[in-house]
């Protein structure tokens, strides 16, 4: 894997009460592994905000770690068959989040790296969606960019 990767993430919530909603963000970011662990940033622009919100993931083959820092400061644990509680804090105001993780798979390979997680949603206690989160990570001199989406 290159330092210079092309970040592909796609989201997917499930909740009774709405219809199912879809996200996805493309971007370039930067890639390193240390200590058997793979660490992706990349900046995302905020709509409606001048300021960038840097992200941090860190992987390896049953969690994730996710840090964000700017417009929304947030940091996010997916551990499998363990659930995590944290404040998401936005520009509106904090919100406590629980992320209990149901499944993490992460795929690797000379390229790219695939990661799947499935994990419930709560807000301030309460269930709010069933969500999927799909990644893939690739090389930028890989030449062969495939889109990946939320199944």
């Amino acid at each position: 894997m290159t330092k210079e990767v092309l970040v592909t993430i796609s989201g997917l919530q499930f909740s009774p009460e709405t219809e199912s909603e879809s996200v996805e963000l493309i971007t370039s970011g930067s890639y390193y592994k240390k200590n058997g662990k793979h660490y992706i940033i990349y900046d995302e622009v905020n709509e409606g905000f001048s300021e960038t919100t840097r992200n941090i993931i860190k992987l390896n083959d049953d969690f994730m770690d996710i840090t964000r820092r700017g417009v929304s400061n947030v940091h996010m644990m997916f551990e499998k068959n363990r659930k995590n509680v944290t404040y998401y804090y936005t520009p509106y105001g904090s919100l406590l989040i629980g992320i209990d993780a149901k499944s993490v798979d992460v795929q690797e390979t000379e390229n790219d790296i695939d990661v799947k997680v499935n994990y419930e949603l709560e807000v301030n206690y309460e269930h709010m969606a069933d969500c999927c989160i799909t990644m893939n990570i690739k090389s930028k001199d890989a030449g062969d960019f495939r889109i990946t989406g939320a199944e």
